[in-house]
């Protein structure tokens, strides 16, 4: 079984990713911050984008990056039933995590990663965040992003429009 091997073996590549583009993206689950509800990627198969945010409140990158996901990505597809987005804040205590969502103005759930356990099946365990995870109707990761360099941004907003765009008249 591979539950044996640790990801820490994987070479990551210059960005500190253990996963690629093409890549089904490995499955989690996690508590809601400030609630006791739980989610896993899995149960979002259905929809056409899942967003993936990996945070935490001491990354000052983050801290930037936020309340423009925040305006220009949830904001906007929030309410179409074929967008998720999932933040994912790392090795941090609930009270922590309402406080910076708090601070950063954001609305989108912040789920919590205690060890970093669902990071490590994405990135290396001493890789650095913030990094954004795009996952289509497949499960397979179609974009990552890592710090926040505004044409790369720019491109994951239009990555998501497509996605989104592209797959509307087949409802």
């Amino acid at each position: 079984s591979t539950d044996s091997i640790t990801t820490d073996t994987i070479t990551p590549d210059e960005r500190g990713y253990i996963v690629k583009v093409g890549d089904i993206a490995p499955n989690f689950t996690a508590v809601v911050a400030g609630t006791d509800d739980t989610l896993s990627l899995s149960q979002y198969r259905d929809k056409r984008v899942v967003m993936l945010q990996f945070t935490a409140s001491w990354c000052g990158v983050c801290r930037r990056e936020m309340p423009d996901i925040e305006q220009q990505i949830w904001q906007r597809h929030k309410n179409n039933p074929h967008f998720a987005l999932i933040g994912i804040d790392r090795d941090e205590p609930d009270s922590t995590v309402l406080k910076f969502a708090a601070k950063t103005g954001v609305t989108y759930p912040l789920v919590l990663d205690p060890g970093g356990d669902i990071f490590c099946r994405y990135a290396h365990r001493l890789a650095g965040i913030t990094r954004n995870v795009i996952v289509d109707t497949d499960g397979r990761i179609v974009m990552m992003t890592r710090l926040y360099d505004e044409a790369e941004f720019n491109r994951m907003t239009v990555v998501i429009d497509s996605l989104l765009n592209n797959l509307n008249d087949i409802d």
